[in-house]
This record gives structure tokens, sequence and C-alpha cells, in this order.
């Protein structure tokens, strides 16, 4: 067990032992981003309940079927005491395991499943009779299949007629929200200013096994410095860990989607232009992928006057630690290997700025329930909300929008999203004046512009009295709930 702190996911843990009160067994499947914390998730939600674990092993020259029985096989006589299991056949593998988990609430977790079993055929066969026959005769077991590679995931398991009808809960892991986050650097005694704490997110996003890695003693900068800009930084190499372990030898398919959204929002015909790709259902399928992986977003733009989603999207990097290894890491990495960056700092890096204005933007956009909440919003008075964009045409002038909802009460608030390392100055609302005059808007609608910014704004902003409110980031940091805060052992 994990003895370090645990913060929220407090919904996830409420609808797992919900499951309890179910007459029957429970088949769960939990899927998310690597380092996205679902094994620290089902590892806190498993405390005082007889508990299993296995985990496969990553893919890697040698591994094969046979090995993979053999560490489940170990694993299990480690957590029952009893060693030397035979492993040829899955089978009696969880056979064994279900005899010993008849009784009393049960918890199993099958983690990495798709190392555990896509070098076997007849792996998921095999567990899905077990699952029918042995394991649902205690009916306080759950079974947890979880992993990281979501696209196995969702063709063998989800999509997967072997389990139709058999699966009780779907989990998909998001990051933690930024009130979360806050909590979780509070908790480690980081007690840097919320640009500090921005700084650190802006790398980190709400990935709470990379905000974990942040000493408390150093400021945002010299944790960014260690973790990133050393040849020994945990978050060095991560990039090709992550695309070694869940794409493997397709690895070179999804890189360049990748880098290509790197820069910015871009539409599916731009991206197979940019990288000389035929527009067809492959493409598609990996960037489908990439969204199950947590990597990327696709966000669609709409008919204001229906309200109605239109064909139009972009697509847009949602991860932020992949959009820094991509602009900041991996074109720097000859000088990290001679340790160039010992004695500077991040800010001379190019384009640090610019690049810190699309990672403030994810930010916000992964927590806008909390603009809802700031606006007084009601999730069911929303008709459509996402980054907006009006495409130039012959009568049409080109409009884009950081972020827009929609109410059905015929009310848009345009979100403008701005960072800087300095307040604002009153330029933001003459900016703001002149995109919402490019906004063709519906009759009978209005349109009330909405400002967040993370490091202050000048009075000038305020006196002008354009904005309908004006959001602090500060805001989304706020409220965390120290009930939900546990240092698990």
């Amino acid at each position: 067990m994990s003895t370090s702190v645990f913060v929220g996911r407090q919904d996830e843990l409420e609808r797992l032992e919900a499951l309890f009160t179910k007459k029957s067994a429970s088949l769960v499947v939990v899927r998310g981003r690597r380092r996205v914390g679902k094994s620290r998730l089902i590892e806190r939600f498993s405390q005082g309940k007889t508990f299993f674990s296995f985990s496969g092993i990553p893919p890697a020259e040698g591994t094969n079927a046979q090995l993979q029985r053999d560490i489940f096989a170990k694993q299990l006589g480690n957590q029952i005491g009893l060693p030397g299991i035979q492993s040829q056949d899955w089978s009696d593998l969880f056979t064994l395991l279900a005899r010993q988990a008849q009784h009393g609430r049960v918890v199993i977790l099958f983690d990495e499943i798709s190392w555990m079993g896509s070098l076997d055929p007849t792996f998921l066969g095999k567990l899905k009779n077990a699952w029918d026959i042995e394991f649902q005769k205690n009916p306080n077991l759950i079974l947890i299949l979880c992993g990281s590679v979501s696209t196995w995931i969702e063709k063998n398991v989800i999509s997967s007629t072997a389990f139709f009808g058999r699966i009780s809960l779907y989990l998909t892991l998001d990051e933690l929200p930024l009130h979360d986050c806050h909590a979780l650097l509070k908790a480690q005694g980081f007690l840097g200013s919320m640009y500090e704490t921005f700084k650190v997110l802006s790398v980190s996003g709400g990935i709470p096994w990379y905000i974990s890695q942040v000493q408390p003693k150093l400021n945002a900068d010299d944790n960014i410095k260690n973790l990133c800009f050393r040849k020994d930084g945990i978050l060095f190499n991560e990039f090709d860990l992550i695309f070694h372990d869940l794409f493997e030898k397709r690895s070179e398919i999804y890189r360049p989607l990748i880098e290509a959204l790197a820069n910015g929002v871009m539409e599916f015909n731009e991206i197979c232009e940019t990288l000389k790709y035929q527009k067809s259902g492959s493409v598609s399928g990996y960037l489908e992928d990439l969204m199950h992986s947590g990597f990327i977003a696709r966000d669609y733009t709409w008919d204001l006057k229906s309200g109605k989603p239109s064909r139009l999207s972009h697509f847009r990097l949602s991860d932020n630690y992949m959009r820094f290894y991509l602009k900041f890491i991996k074109p720097n990495k000859p000088k990290i290997l001679q340790d160039r960056f010992k004695d500077s700092g991040i800010d001379i890096l190019p384009g640090w700025r610019s690049i810190l204005g699309l990672q403030f933007e994810n930010l916000v956009l992964k927590n806008r329930t909390k603009i809802w909440e700031q606006l007084g919003i009601k999730a069911q008075d929303i008709v459509a909300d996402n980054p907006y964009f009006q495409r130039k045409t012959v009568k049409t002038p080109g409009c884009q929008i950081d972020y827009l909802i929609q109410t059905r009460f015929n009310t848009l608030f345009a979100v403008e999203i701005k960072f800087s390392q300095a307040e604002l100055k009153i330029d933001i609302v003459h900016e703001m004046k002149e995109k919402l005059s490019r906004l063709i808007l519906p009759r009978r609608f209005s349109c009330w512009p909405i400002l967040i910014h993370v490091n202050g704004v000048h009075e000038s902003i305020e006196e002008a009295g354009y904005f309908t409110k004006i959001i602090n980031f500060g805001d989304f940091l706020a409220n965390e709930d120290p009930l939900k805060i546990k240092h698990n052992i």
C-alpha cells in the first residue's frame, strides 16, 4: 500500500462503495491516463476490505504470455502465502483466486490488464468464464479491470460481446480538479504563491503523481528544473515512457499527431495537410485513440440560433505535460544532457510566455464547472459550451472565443482566458470589444463578456465596467475540503 497523501476522488469512491449495496458481485472497468491515480484510487477504496492486487508487466523484448502468467502466479502466491503455484493456464489461476475470495467484502484489482492479457488470445474468454462460474458466487465481491491503454480496454472489454451485460460500473479517471491540485500541493507543504502554483500546474496539469514529485522547500522554477531539465529528472523521459508503454511499436504513428497540436488547435483537414496524411478513417481512428487515452480533446462549435452542434471542430492538445515536453524539453535535450540549465532560469526559454497561455486555457477548460459556479449558471440550463469559432466566409467575419457558454435563456457568456506575467491593462477591454463585434448574434440574444486572469488586473479595467465578471485564477484553487485529504497507510 502507498503511504503518500491521497486527495479528492470522492465521487469515484462513493460510486464504488455504492456497489456493495447490490445483492450481487460487481465487475468494474477503470481507465485513464498513465499516472492519473487509478491504482491509488483502488487502494484507497480497498481499505478495510479483503484486497487482492495483480499487475501485468510492461511490454519488453522477451515478454510473452507465459511470463505474464508466471508473474500473476507469483503475486497470487505472495498474497495468499502459497509459493510455487503452477501457472500454465489462466483458468487454474482464476479458480485458485476465486476460492480465496468466497466470503466477505472482497476487492480484486487486475491492473494494466492489457499487458496482462493481450499476448494470450484465451485470456479474456477464460476470465469471462471465471467471472460467470466462480467469482460471482460471492455477492460482496468487486473485480476491477484497470489500465492505461484505454484503446485496448475499449475494443476488448467494453465493446466485447463476452462482457456484454456484465459490467456494473465504468470509471474514466480524469485529471484532478484545480482545488484538489492545490490541496495536494498544500498537503505536501508547498507554500508558493498563486502564480507559483500556476507555473507548477502548467507543467503537471492535474496529474497527481507529477504533483506529488514537487519538493515543498523549492520554488516553482527550481522544481520544474529538477523534474524536467536534469538528465535524471522524473519528467525528462516521461514522454517516451508513455508512448512506449501505451502504443508500443505503433508509437511512431501517434507522435506526429501530438506534435502537430503542440502549437495550438487544428481542424482535421489542417492536421492531415500539415502531416501530409490522406484524409481517411485511419487518421480519425488514431485521433480517437489519443482522445480515449486522455491526451487530446475535440471541441465542437455549434449553431447559436438552434443550439445544435456543428460538424466543425478543433482538436486540442489537452495534456499540459505533453505540450511542455514538446516545446521545451525535447528541443533542449542536448543541453540538458550537458547540465546547461543548472544555473539558468526557465523564463529564458523561447516562447515560454506564449505557451503558458495555452497551458492556462487547458487548466481553465478542464475546470469549467468552476466558471459555472462563479456565474451562477446551473448545468441543466446550458445549451452548449466549448471553445467557440466562427469560420470566415464572404458574408461572415472570422471569430474565435476562448470559451463560450450558451444558456436556454438566449444568453451567451463569452469568456476571455488571459495569462499575463504582469497585471492586465485596459487593452484587454478593447481586444474583447473588437472580438465580440465579429460574433454574429441571433436576434434577441444577449452576450456578456467575462475575464479570467492569473496575475491581477489594473484598476482601469474594473473602472471601465465592461466585463460582467472578472474571475481570478485563485478562485479555481479555493474551496478545498480538508476532510478530503487523507494520509493513507
